[in-house]
C-alpha cells in the first residue's frame, strides 16, 4: 500500500541528528535538491487501498543514492543505514524506524525500470534548468566504456553455455522431457585452453541436433527464442552482432578508439553535457555500436526536454557528414576535431585564405578544388608531384598528385575560429566527468548483466553526480553577494 515519507521527527530525533555535520556534501544535497518528485513518479506503482503499507518512495530512492554514491551493494547500504547516523539522516530515517532490507531495494529497482529511472534523471535535468544552472551554449557528447561482468569463454564453452541455459528455461516448461534431453546434450564439462577443429565440429553438430530436437518438441511452445537465435548465429558463423557470453546477451566486444588495442566486452555510456558541466542526457549503447552513429537518439531526448544549444563540441568519432546535417538542421553549429584518419594528409599543408589554396610543405600551391558534401576537395598539379621527394609521404599508392580534404568548418577564420578553439578545448570537460564516474562511483564496469539493468546503473550514477554539481553551483550562488559585499 501507499505510504508518504514522514518528515515529523521523533524524541530522540532532536537531540541526536543535531550531531550530524550539516556541512556534509550529502546534507547539502538534502537542502539544495528537492527529492519530493519520487514520490509523484511512483505513486501509480502502488495500491492506495489494499496491503500493508510499503516503505515510502523517497526513502528507498535515497537509499539507491547513497548506494551508487559511495559505490555500495544493496547489502552493504542496507546495513549502513542501520547504524550510520549521517546515511539515516540523509535517507529520513527516524532513529526507531525499521530499515528497509536489500530485498526492498532490488524490488523497487525492478519494479521502476529504466524508463522511470530516466524519468527520474530528467526531473533532476528539469530542476537544473529551472534554477536557472544550465548555461544552454556548448553542449559535449561523447561516449566511455563500461566492462560486462561476465567472464568470455572460448567457442566450445560458450555453445556449451548456451545448451545448459537454455535446457535450464526448459526445465520450468516440462522437467521430465528436459531432463531426458540434459542426459544427451546437458555437458557440464569445461574445456580449458584452445579448442581444436575436432572439438568445434563435433561440439558444432551436437549443438545442431540439438536444436532440432528443441524445436520439433517444444515448437510455439518454446519461450527461448533470444536465446535459441543467439545460438543458432553461433553455428552458423555470423560475427554479426555476436554475443559474448549467454550470462549476458547484450554484452558485446568494441572499441572506443581506432589506436585501441584488443577492445573490451562491455557496453558504452552516451553522454551529452552542458557547459555548466550538468549531464543532460544519458543512453547507453552495446559495445560494438559507434557513438557517432548514435548522436542522433541523444540530440532527440535533448529536444523532447526542450534543452537548447548553440553548438555542439564531439571528437573525430562524430567526423561525418550525416552528424554534420544533423546538427545543422536543429540550428546548431558543429565543433568536431578532425578525424583521424585523414590527419597523414594534413601534416604540413596549410590553408591560405586570400588565395583561397592549400600550400604543400614544398610551398606549392593547389590549383583547384572540387565540392564535396560539407567541404571541399583540393588538389594539386601532376608536374608538380611527380618530381617532388616527398611523393610517398603525400600521395596514396595509386595516386598521382596530392588531393587534401577540407571541411567547410575548418576554413574559420577571426572571431569564429577563437570560438571553435576554445569549444575544442572545453571538450576535455567531460572526460573529468566520466573520470569522476569511474573513480568515485564504480562506472568502470557493469554492476548487472543485460542492457536495462546496465542503464539503471548509469542514469543513477550521472543523476549523483548532476546532485552534487548542482549543490555546489547553489552554494557558490548563495556565496557571491557576501563575497561581493566583503571589504576589500
Amino acid at each position: 500500500m501507499y505510504s508518504q515519507k514522514d518528515n515529523q521527527g521523533s524524541f530522540f530525533d532532536e537531540y541526536v541528528y543535531p550531531l550530524v555535520p550539516q556541512d556534509h556534501i550529502l546534507l547539502k544535497v538534502s537542502r539544495l535538491v528537492d527529492f519530493s518528485f519520487v514520490e509523484e513518479e511512483t505513486k501509480d506503482l502502488y495500491s492506495q487501498d489494499f496491503g500493508r503499507p510499503a516503505y515510502p518512495a523517497e526513502v528507498l530512492f535515497r537509499m539507491l543514492f547513497l548506494e551508487y554514491y559511495y559505490n555500495l551493494s544493496d547489502v552493504e547500504v542496507s546495513k549502513q543505514c542501520q547504524y550510520n547516523l549521517l546515511y539515516r539522516y540523509f535517507v529520513g530515517l527516524k532513529l526507531d524506524s525499521p530499515t528497509p532490507d536489500d530485498t526492498s531495494l532490488v524490488v523497487f529497482r525492478r519494479r521502476l525500470g529504466p524508463e522511470r529511472f530516466e524519468r527520474l534523471f530528467d526531473q533532476i535535468v528539469t530542476q537544473a534548468r529551472e534554477k536557472g544552472l544550465l548555461k544552454e551554449k556548448l553542449k559535449v557528447v561523447d561516449a566511455s566504456k563500461l566492462i560486462a561482468d561476465v567472464a568470455i569463454p572460448n567457442t566450445v564453452n560458450l555453445i556449451r553455455g548456451g545448451r545448459r541455459k537454455i535446457l535450464k528455461q526448459l526445465h520450468r516448461i516440462n522437467p521430465r522431457r528436459a531432463k531426458r534431453l540434459s542426459r544427451r546434450y546437458g555437458s557440464k564439462e569445461r574445456l580449458f585452453g584452445k579448442p581444436t577443429e575436432e572439438d568445434l565440429a563435433q561440439e558444432l553438430q551436437i549443438t545442431k541436433e540439438f536444436l532440432a530436437e528443441v524445436k520439433r518438441r517444444y515448437g510455439k511452445k518454446q519461450i527461448l527464442s533470444e536465446e535459441i537465435q543467439a545460438l543458432e548465429g553461433i553455428i552458423e558463423g555470423s560475427k554479426v552482432d555476436r554475443i559474448v557470453s549467454f550470462a549476458d546477451l547484450d554484452a558485446r566486444f568494441g572499441k572506443t578508439s581506432l589506436k585501441e588495442k584488443g577492445g573490451f566486452c562491455g557496453y558504452k555510456a552516451h553522454i551529452a553535457e552542458d557547459e555548466s558541466e550538468i549531464i543532460t542526457s544519458v543512453d547507453l549503447i552495446k559495445g560494438n555500436q559507434s557513438e557517432g552513429v548514435q548522436l542522433k537518439g541523444l540530440l532527440e531526448k535533448e529536444g523532447r526536454k526542450h534543452i537548447r544549444s548553440k553548438a555542439v563540441v564531439a571528437d573525430g568519432k562524430y567526423d561525418s557528414g550525416d552528424n554534420y546535417q544533423l546538427i545543422r538542421s536543429r540550428k546548431m553549429r558543429p565543433y568536431i576535431t578532425f578525424a583521424s584518419r585523414g590527419r597523414r594528409r594534413w601534416k604540413g599543408f596549410k590553408y591560405d585564405k586570400a588565395g583561397d589554396c592549400i600550400r604543400c610543405p614544398e610551398e606549392k600551391e593547389s590549383i583547384g578544388k572540387i565540392p564535396q558534401e560539407d567541404g571541399f576537395l583540393y588538389y594539386f598539379s601532376t608536374a608538380d608531384c611527380k618530381p617532388c621527394t616527398r611523393l610517398r609521404v603525400c600521395l596514396k599508392p595509386g595516386e598521382e598528385r596530392a588531393r587534401v580534404f577540407v571541411k567547410a568548418d575548418y576554413l574559420f577564420t577571426g572571431s569564429e575560429a577563437r570560438i571553435r578553439k576554445k569549444a575544442l578545448r572545453l571538450r576535455k570537460m567531460i572526460e573529468r566527468k566520466f573520470g569522476e564516474a569511474k573513480r568515485w562511483h564504480g562506472m568502470s564496469r557493469a554492476r548487472y548483466r543485460r542492457l536495462w539493468r546496465v542503464k539503471i546503473q548509469v542514469l543513477m550514477t550521472f543523476l549523483v553526480i548532476n546532485a552534487k554539481r548542482m549543490a555546489r553551483l547553489l552554494e557558490e550562488r548563495a556565496a557571491q553577494p557576501e563575497l561581493r559585499a566583503a571589504p576589500t
